[in-house]
């Protein structure tokens, strides 16, 4: 047997002298799939102009990544485990290097959506693989859940800085710069990677992708999470929504189905027997909901009650994102010493102080007195919480499964952000008071409405971090 054969079939046992810069390698590629699934939103003004969108059509720009993505984050993830993550990580950044300059070449609106579904498969492939090498890379224990925590920092900084980059460079540049920046990332990626990076466990035996169950839990998570991006503007008991997410339930059930039955499943079952891979992904799908939707009406707060611009709102946000890099960062440290569970719980209490705090805004109020103190809790309670999440996902998982485990933890991610935003915009929408004397005040209601959700959504993560505890008691016992 070869090096590289023995490489890609055996677990390694040693540190690898290279994991640290094998980490930054993959945390650049990570941040650059982050960035892109938001940094278009300041430049969709720009791009329907340009290209000729019809009517509303230029979300398409935003959301055929964002369907791609989500829905085929299991199949991507299922590849590591099956042909190694370190092979289908490089193929998925070459694809994504491929895809950003198409969108910065298209030339008219369907094309430009054209090389975003591309590159949303690109990114499907990319952040679960790149996640399995980083387990193969660091062995559980300290040095795991540091990488995770830096990890969960890079993630969360990037969502952020696609907010705060994306006005100037559109402004400056022009559109077709937002993806253009993609390609010197990508090429150092693919330069370094084979030399970096190494090879994740290869599942033995015959190699089947179960096609039929890849399918149907494809076109599962691609209406559920289309059924639920549209609802606020069709509405949640719209013949629309209840089609589509009757038709998601009956696709997963038949998912179900096709694993039980499958010889070699694209999810076998007995990853759902562990408490904690299942309560970790749980609370991964309420702080990513948490998140994403206590940042939608943030900007929102930000730009229409208090008169922001685009750009001063992504520099007021840095404190947002400083915070939850510290936070993740500090709770990798936190987890080796004490484990994820009361890490949790530290977590959790600080997102719900945030969305607390944050529930109080103003209409008449400013940036030090009604966003810094909410923004400084938040930031760090979401950094904490990812990580420890992330790390109770991903504990007790086989070596051959990391890439599948990552591919369920980055899609609830997904799942969790949609319905988070869906949420939100609902609540503040019925909230606001249009009768008001000054628009400003009718807004803010719904805004506070908004933030209380979020609230609400940090107490039942609290909720699901205190049950891990007494599910770990009862296991000790």
């Amino acid at each position: 047997m070869t090096q590289q054969e023995t490489e890609l079939h055996q677990s390694p046992t040693a540190p690898d002298p290279r994991r640290w810069k094998a980490l930054a390698l993959l945390c650049a590629a990570y941040f650059m799939i982050i960035v892109d699934s938001q940094i278009v939103i300041l430049a969709l003004p720009s791009i329907e102009g340009e290209l000729a969108f019809g009517p509303g059509a230029v979300q398409w720009v935003m959301s055929a990544y964002l369907l791609t993505f989500g829905g085929l984050l299991l199949f991507g993830g299922r590849t590591a485990d099956l042909l190694g993550g370190r092979r289908m990580f490089m193929i998925g950044t070459a694809l994504f290097l491929v895809a950003s300059v198409l969108c910065g070449l298209a030339w008219t609106g369907v094309v430009l959506v054209a090389a975003r579904v591309v590159q949303g498969i690109a990114a499907a492939i990319m952040a679960p693989t790149a996640m399995a090498v980083l387990m193969t890379t660091f062995p559980e224990g300290a040095e795991r859940n540091k990488a995770v925590g830096i990890w969960t920092g890079t993630g969360a900084f990037g969502a952020t800085a696609a907010l705060l980059i994306g006005g100037p460079i559109t402004e400056g540049l022009g559109w077709p710069w937002i993806f253009v920046i993609n390609v010197p990332v990508a090429l150092v990626v693919l330069g370094l990677g084979p030399r970096l990076l190494r090879e994740t466990p290869v599942r033995a035996g015959r190699r089947s992708f179960d096609p039929v169950g890849a399918v149907t839990i494809t076109a599962a998570l691609v209406l559920l999470v289309y059924a639920v991006v549209e609802a606020p503007v069709v509405g949640w008991a719209s013949t629309q929504t209840l089609v589509m997410l009757g038709a998601s339930v009956v696709l997963l059930g038949v998912f179900v189905l096709v694993e039980k039955r499958s010889s070699a499943p694209l999810v076998p079952l007995r990853i759902f027997r562990s408490v904690t891979t299942v309560g970790g992904n749980v609370m991964t799908l309420v702080v990513a909901a948490v998140t994403y939707g206590g940042a939608l009406i943030m900007s929102l707060y930000a730009q229409q009650v208090l008169g922001y611009s685009a750009v001063v709102f992504g520099l007021s946000t840095a404190i947002y994102a400083a915070m939850s890099v510290v936070g993740s960062n500090f709770s990798g440290w936190l987890t080796t010493r004490f484990g994820f569970r009361p890490v949790a719980v530290l977590g959790t209490v600080l997102l719900g102080a945030g969305a607390f705090l944050l529930s109080g805004i103003r209409a008449d109020g400013g940036y030090w007195t009604d966003l810094f103190p909410g923004l400084v809790l938040f930031g760090a309670g979401i950094g904490t919480t990812v990580v420890a999440a992330a790390i109770a996902s991903l504990s007790r998982v086989a070596p051959g499964e990391s890439g599948l485990a990552s591919g369920i933890n980055n899609s609830v991610f997904q799942i969790g952000a949609a319905f988070g935003i869906a949420i939100c915009s609902t609540v503040a929408v019925a909230n606001a008071n249009p009768a008001a004397s000054d628009v400003r005040f009718g807004l803010n209601e719904g805004f506070q409405a908004a933030f209380t959700a979020t609230f609400v959504g940090a107490a039942a993560c609290l909720v699901i971090a205190l049950a891990l505890i007494a599910a770990g008691r009862k296991a000790a016992r």
